[in-house]
């Protein structure tokens, strides 16, 4: 089965690894000890932490867009007619193209913390090579 270290589920979580201990420490995420006392979390159970962070209310009534990311606004680059927004999501970058119109109404600029909400029908999944793989 594969476990994650702290810093790995942090990593994973868009969290500190301070966090992911209070975490552990508090009972809310399971963790045992390998045999050099480091904390390991296994990979079900972090599947289930995050599927339970991620389920919460967003706030914004019902949609059939599941795929939200709350950051912060990094950069806005406008033209006459289009906007291009980047959001820092945790370790993650959304780029989203958008009218000006919907931009400029929305007040958006570096600073300005938003959700990338993101409905697709293509979904591209990529693992890491297996022989790069840490906590198997």
């Amino acid at each position: 089965m594969t476990t994650f270290g702290i810093s790995e589920a942090a990593a994973l979580l868009g969290v500190s690894a301070d966090t992911v201990r209070r975490w552990v420490d508090a009972g809310r995420l399971p963790a045992t000890r390998d045999e050099h006392g480091h904390r390991r979390v296994s990979g079900p159970d972090l599947a289930a932490f995050a599927r339970a962070q991620a389920s919460g209310d967003n706030g914004t009534g019902q949609s059939s867009a599941r795929n939200r990311f709350r950051g912060i606004v990094t950069d806005v680059i406008k033209d006459a007619v289009m906007a291009q927004v980047e959001i820092a999501a945790g370790p993650f970058r959304v780029v989203s193209l958008m009218s000006r119109q919907a931009a400029d109404e929305l007040g958006l600029a570096p600073g300005v913390v938003a959700t990338a909400v993101i409905k697709s029908t293509n979904v591209v999944v990529e693992i890491p090579d297996p022989t790069r793989a840490s906590g198997q």
